[in-house]
């Protein structure tokens, strides 16, 4: 009996990645400072070449987690595919969703873990950093948790906005701002979390969606199943590393608006392409 069967772990986190190890790194090492540690890390790789296994056999060896490594060959983006395949892998009956360039924050497992509750989906936010910024936090800037203190990223430039209340809100503030802002809790590919069940139960990721809005898409889908959503965008907090996007087109955003459509205008529960077909 494989010793991951006996005890399955309370959260499987997905982090989703492509070709970029120097980002991943950083990620992996945010989740190894986790103040909650009874959780899995699925990697949901969407046809990275040989750089990205040899990073996780290296991180495998100096994290406390267990990491699973869901690969699939490149064929342009298709991080429906891989999630689909990722959300089947989890061995938890809760699973949180993230990025391979969100560093989370030390409480950020624990924050899912708490607000977690059976007929809802948790949302979550993230606090976008510049490139020069993105490059130079160290694994010490994450051990310390430098690259969510305000002060310190103030000290590397970054300028004063609302959006910093992201990162300093907390207790009582943190639920204020999550009750008035005005986004939508809508399911988020770089910060949600859900109940395994219920993914399965609407069929996972819409397969047919590229880049843009098939997360969305897949909480639009819980909606019309029944499922509520919780805001917690200045609680459950992670720092978004800048990158280029060279696989955002007019064609997969029209596309993909034109399926979004369809699943609000006809309260859609399930995807005839998704983890079933």
């Amino acid at each position: 009996m494989n010793p991951q069967e006996k005890e399955s772990p309370k959260i499987s986190v997905i982090i989703s990645t492509y070709n970029a190890e120097e980002w991943l790194k950083k990620v992996l090492w945010g989740f190894n400072c986790q103040i909650f540690k009874d959780f899995e890390v699925v990697i949901a790789d969407d046809g990275s070449g040989p750089k990205t296994k040899e990073l996780l056999d290296e991180m495998s060896e100096n994290v406390f987690y267990n990491i699973i490594h869901v690969w699939q060959e490149d064929d342009g983006f298709q991080k429906s595919r891989i999630l689909n395949k990722a959300v089947e892998a989890c061995n938890a009956e809760y699973i949180i969703m993230t990025d391979g360039d969100c560093i989370p924050r030390e409480d950020f497992v624990e924050v899912h873990y708490i607000n977690k509750e059976p007929g809802y989906f948790i949302s979550g936010g993230y606090y976008m950093l510049p490139m020069n910024i993105s490059k130079l936090i160290t694994l010490e800037d994450i051990e310390k948790q430098n690259c969510f203190n305000i002060h310190w990223l103030k000290e590397k430039g970054i300028p004063k906005t609302f959006k910093n209340n992201k990162l300093t809100a907390s207790g009582l503030v943190s639920k204020l701002l999550n009750t008035i802002t005005p986004t939508n809790a809508s399911w988020n590919g770089h910060n949600s979390s859900g109940w395994k069940k219920d993914i399965l139960n609407v069929n996972g990721f819409d397969e047919r969606m590229q880049y843009g809005g098939q997360d969305r898409e897949l909480g639009e889908r819980l909606f019309n199943f029944g499922i509520k959503s919780k805001q917690l965008r200045y609680s459950a907090v992670c720092v978004h590393l800048d990158h280029k996007r060279g696989y955002k087109t007019p064609e997969s955003i029209a596309k993909n608006q034109a399926i979004r459509k369809e699943t609000r205008s006809n309260k859609l529960v399930w995807t005839h392409y998704g983890i079933t077909k």
